[in-house]
């Protein structure tokens, strides 16, 4: 059996679980979630606890077993504590702001970019060198954060650009080093 889905997920106080079939709806203080669950997947709420199981035992069928008990936890996770992401702004005159609703970014380009993030999710810019995405989705924070992100990388040679808080840049030589070892 899978080690992850045979986990059954803990219930927290405040928090209300719907189960109808495959469809299982996921309510909290932060929110409400809704997930339609594949056919080979069966889920269950049993003292206070969901418990996830699967119909037969082929390869795929344990795969999703694994990924609909885990998907289940950070629904649970979501309208409980919420889920963010930090990014940095790295580089001299890069900064960003909030106008409205809407993320300008002054990323070195010869223009602002402006980015008007999905209503459920909650950006915040506590200094100009930094912003905070939140939301009760994981995968939409992340794939939130992975978009502002993208619209300048942090570079190899002097790290310059958005990265996420904590995250290392593997930083490479320039030229002076490489012709440093060459004859004149």
């Amino acid at each position: 059996m899978s080690r992850v889905g045979k986990k059954p997920i803990p219930v927290p106080a405040g928090v209300k679980i719907h189960v109808d079939g495959h469809a299982v709806k996921v309510t909290g203080p932060k929110g409400e979630l809704s997930a339609q669950v594949h056919e080979a997947v069966n889920v269950a709420l049993n003292n206070n606890e969901l418990v996830v199981t699967r119909s037969a035992d082929a390869k795929p069928i344990r795969a999703l077993h694994g990924l609909w008990r885990a998907l289940l936890k950070n629904m649970v996770t979501g309208v409980t504590e919420g889920y963010s992401r930090k990014l940095e702004l790295v580089g001299v005159g890069y900064r960003a702001e909030m106008k409205g609703k809407k993320l300008q970014l002054l990323l070195g380009y010869s223009h602002p970019i402006l980015f008007k993030g999905p209503d459920s999710i909650k950006i915040e810019v506590p200094t100009q060198t930094n912003i905070t995405i939140s939301g009760i989705e994981k995968q939409l924070v992340g794939q939130v954060a992975a978009r502002i992100r993208s619209f300048r990388p942090p570079e190899p040679y002097k790290g310059k650009g958005v990265k996420y808080q904590g995250e290392k840049v593997r930083r490479k030589a320039g030229k002076a080093a490489a012709a440093s070892g060459a004859k004149t």
